[in-house]
C-alpha cells in the first residue's frame, strides 16, 4: 500500500485534534504505530509530510508521538533495570517493584547507576527512599 505514510500521518492527525485524556492518546497512538509500521523509505516519506504541516499542527503531532516513544522508553528502561536489580539483589518484594516502575526517566536512570552499589535490597529500599517523588 503506497499510501501508507499519508494513512498514518492523517490518523495522528484526527488523533491530535480529539483532544484526548494522555492515556487513551497514547493507547491510540501506540494502535496506530503498530497496525502502520513504515519502513524505511515510508518512514522518510511520513516525516517529509509531517515537515510540511503547519508548526502548530506539527507540533500537536510531534507531542502525541514523543509522548508514547518516551512511555516505551521509560518502560523499556524500568524493565532492564528491575533484571540487573533481580541479578544482584535477587527477588525484590512486589511493592518495591511498583515504587521502581513510577519512576521518572531520569529517576530510572539514576537507579541503573546507583545500582551497582548495592549489595542487598535494603540497599534499594534506602536509595528508593530519598528520591523524589513526584506529587499524585
Amino acid at each position: 500500500m503506497e499510501d501508507r505514510p499519508q494513512v498514518k500521518l492523517e490518523c495522528l492527525r484526527m488523533l491530535a485534534t480529539l483532544q484526548l485524556d494522555p492515556a487513551r492518546t497514547a493507547f491510540l497512538s501506540q494502535f496506530i504505530d503498530t497496525y502502520l509500521k513504515l519502513a524505511a523509505d515510508e518512514e522518510q516519506r511520513f516525516q517529509a509530510e509531517v515537515d510540511r504541516l503547519e508548526t502548530a499542527e506539527r507540533d500537536a503531532i510531534m507531542q502525541t508521538v514523543t509522548s508514547w516513544e518516551e512511555r516505551g522508553r521509560l518502560a523499556g528502561e524500568a524493565k532492564l533495570v528491575l533484571r540487573q536489580l533481580h541479578r544482584k539483589v535477587g527477588q525484590l518484594p512486589s511493592d518495591v517493584e511498583a515504587d521502581i516502575q513510577a519512576l521518572e526517566i531520569d529517576q530510572v536512570e539514576a537507579l541503573g547507576e546507583a545500582l551497582l552499589d548495592f549489595s542487598e535490597v535494603s540497599d534499594l529500599k534506602t536509595w528508593l527512599q530519598q528520591v523524589e517523588r513526584p506529587e499524585v
